[in-house]
């Protein structure tokens, strides 16, 4: 075993709970680790419904960046099968889970990934919020036993990767699949914009 994976395994050892930790500790990672991601959909959903034209952008550069993180953390998962802590009978595991490749998490990389864009478009504090979100499920996974510290720590460092690529390949293809979208929005949803209950 490397120092790096020995320090990994010593790390989730020291965060993850056990059967005596407090209940609603745990009830609330649960929370965390599998409800709080719901917050980003809704969030992307009432910005493209109700937002301005630049407001529109930020939720699809959002929507591109998760997509291409979620693509690449699938071809690292085929490239390397790192196995969860409760697939080698390390700790406890108070969710259930897949006993599919570890790392990066997917958790981690949406949510950070998520932040960066906002903050690269000029919304810091939502960009904060949305790491400190990060850190408190990152953590939430690693305490319930279905991921190891540095599969948080990946996903958030390859979060810089996937916001600098879509940052630079956006105004070859970003402007055009914006304006597509918002024609085929427009006449999907041409009578409630013509009501006025969302904007056009």
């Amino acid at each position: 075993m490397s120092a790096l994976e020995a320090l990994n395994q010593a790390w989730f050892l020291h965060v993850n709970a056990t059967p005596a930790s407090s209940a609603l500790l745990i009830k609330l990672a649960i929370f965390l680790a599998k409800y709080l991601i719901l917050l980003i959909p809704v969030l992307l959903l009432l910005m493209w419904l109700w937002g301005e034209d630049a407001q529109r952008e930020r939720a699809l550069k959002v929507v591109c960046s998760v997509a291409l993180g979620l693509l690449v953390n699938l071809l690292i998962g085929l490239a390397w099968d790192h196995p969860r802590p409760f697939a080698i009978g390390m700790g406890y595991r108070f969710i259930d889970h897949a006993a599919d490749p570890s790392f990066p998490s997917d958790h981690a990389t949406i949510f950070a990934t998520t932040a960066l864009a906002f903050w690269l478009a000029g919304k810091a504090r939502l960009g904060q919020l949305l790491l400190v979100l990060t850190v408190l499920v990152g953590l939430s996974r690693v305490y319930l036993g279905v991921h190891w510290p540095l599969d948080i720590i990946g996903g958030m460092l390859l979060s810089l990767l996937y916001s600098g690529m879509l940052a630079a390949a956006w105004p070859t293809f970003g402007p055009a699949l914006l304006q597509g979208l918002n024609s085929v929005y427009r006449c999907l949803l041409s009578k409630p914009i013509a009501l006025g209950w969302i904007k056009a």
